[in-house]
């Protein structure tokens, strides 16, 4: 693993302990490296937080690539868009340290509209139809963002399967994964 491999991980570990995005000397710390060896990668808090977002939007950026050469991407985006466990406390933590820095640049906000339009891309190849790809691309980010506010608990496994089948439709007699 590189260096700021371990770094990222030390950081998304202490972020994930604390609830927010650790200082540049924890981090150091708990990644094992000088605080020099940190700054090399990282200059500030706003490029660790920064380190940390895209990393995140790398991970499902992979998750969403397999999901559309199985065919899956629109299902799997509205799956994903229902963060759980470690990853609700890992973006709660991203948008707070994101919004506290002093110049967060706008690094994280290109890359994530990149890959937005990327995944509606997959999602429209698949269902065939722009309109309904953007509509289960902006029901994933309602989704997400209300659950990372705090605004709405998790749907169940049946209501998701239940939004699932009003926005994907299935085949008569076709089986849900």
């Amino acid at each position: 693993m590189d260096r700021r491999t371990l770094i990222l991980n030390a950081a998304r570990n202490l972020t994930l302990e604390r609830g927010i995005v650790p200082s540049l000397n924890n981090t150091a710390s708990a990644a094992g490296v000088s605080k020099g060896g940190l700054i090399h990668y990282f200059p500030s808090r706003a490029a660790l937080v920064q380190g940390l977002a895209i990393g995140a939007l790398e991970e499902l950026d992979a998750a969403m690539r397999a999901a559309s050469i199985d065919g899956r991407a629109a299902e799997v985006w509205l799956r994903l868009s229902v963060p759980t466990g470690d990853d609700v406390a890992l973006f709660r933590a991203l948008v707070i340290a994101h919004r506290a820095v002093e110049s967060p640049g706008d690094d994280v906000a290109v890359a994530a509209q990149e890959a937005g339009s990327r995944w509606e891309a997959m999602i429209q190849k698949e269902t065939g139809d722009a309109t309904r790809a953007r509509v289960i691309r902006l029901v994933g980010d309602g989704l997400a963002a209300n659950m990372i506010a705090g605004i709405e608990p998790a749907p169940t496994s049946a209501q998701l399967d239940t939004l699932l089948d009003a926005l994907i439709p299935r085949p008569i007699g076709a089986s849900q994964q």
